[in-house]
């Protein structure tokens, strides 16, 4: 089946997961993510989620909360959870990445594309689920893609194909919904009456659907999530920043060359980009936001 060009969505059912962790085995494995792997480099936390959360090289972590459960004879109830890029529909991510790294594509995936990224973590500023991270060898975003290139075979994502208990599956988005409206029900008549269906209408639509046995708060989600209100600065920044920017980007680009010395070859600025450091990043914002401040005054007249 193909799932490159119609809405698609992965359901996650808590009720259904045992926590064995084979989802982020599977993600790591198909994506070739490194793991670390000597001795005592994992730091025990007493807790059985590892690692204790996401980075660079790690998409998807499975998170492990007790809850108390008011039955005498099973006194704690685990709220087993699941932490990646959920493929918000209204993406802050996308709308504020200015180098065009990230994209949303038709069947409402949120991928990257990593030679674009300069690393500048707007994009995590602006998630409210405070999912994407960057590499500690370049500073550029990694995230989940929902395995894209799997997708545009007809395959489902890794985790998704590896989970024996089928607390994840994939489809078409309006049949998972109706998967998972019909999981939530039956959990309601078990007597789990927070139980609730998270993502249909979150951020426009989430296309990752989560059965949630115990209500969103219980996994720390976030009750009507919106995205950052930079985007809304940095929309507004955009057109009346443009020269600026380029100014302060030239400039950058200048004390570049004077940094590295002389070279024959001309540097261009998208190339002294990469070699920004943070101080230049922060030094860039500086400026763009004076000049922003000065247009304003300009306006009033000041």
């Amino acid at each position: 089946m193909a799932y490159k060009n119609q809405e698609v969505a992965m359901l996650f059912d808590s009720s259904h997961c045992t926590g064995c962790k084979g989802c982020q085995v599977a993600c790591k494995q198909w994506n070739m993510l490194p793991s670390k792997l000597g001795l005592n480099e994992n730091e025990f936390t007493g807790s059985l989620q590892g690692p204790g959360d996401l980075g660079g090289d790690t998409r998807l972590v499975m998170t492990f909360d007790e809850k108390p459960s008011g039955n005498k004879y099973q006194p704690i109830h685990w709220a087993i959870g699941r932490r990646s890029c959920y493929h918000c529909t209204d993406a802050g991510c996308v709308a504020i990445c200015s180098s065009g790294a990230l994209q949303k594509q038709e069947n409402g995936v949120v991928t990257f594309d990593t030679n674009k990224c300069n690393g500048c973590t707007y994009c995590h500023s602006a998630c409210p689920f405070d999912v994407p991270r960057f590499r500690d060898t370049d500073g550029r975003i990694d995230k989940c893609t929902l395995c894209f290139d799997r997708l545009e075979e007809g395959e489902v994502p890794a985790c998704v194909k590896t989970c024996q208990p089928e607390a994840l599956k994939f489809g078409k988005r309006e049949d998972m919904i109706a998967e998972g409206e019909r999981r939530v029900a039956f959990l309601k008549k078990k007597g789990f009456d927070k139980a609730e269906l998270y993502g249909v209408t979150e951020m426009g639509g989430l296309h990752v659907l989560q059965v949630l046995k115990f209500g969103h708060e219980a996994y720390g989600l976030p009750t009507n999530p919106k995205p950052n209100d930079m985007i809304k600065l940095m929309n507004t920044m955009k057109p009346v920043t443009a020269l600026g920017t380029a100014a302060v980007v030239a400039g950058l680009a200048v004390s570049f060359l004077a940094a590295v010395g002389y070279r024959r070859e001309e540097v261009s600025i998208e190339e002294a980009k990469k070699h920004w450091t943070p101080e230049q990043r922060a030094k860039a914002d500086r400026e763009v936001a004076e000049l922003l401040k000065k247009e304003e005054a300009a306006k009033r007249g000041e």
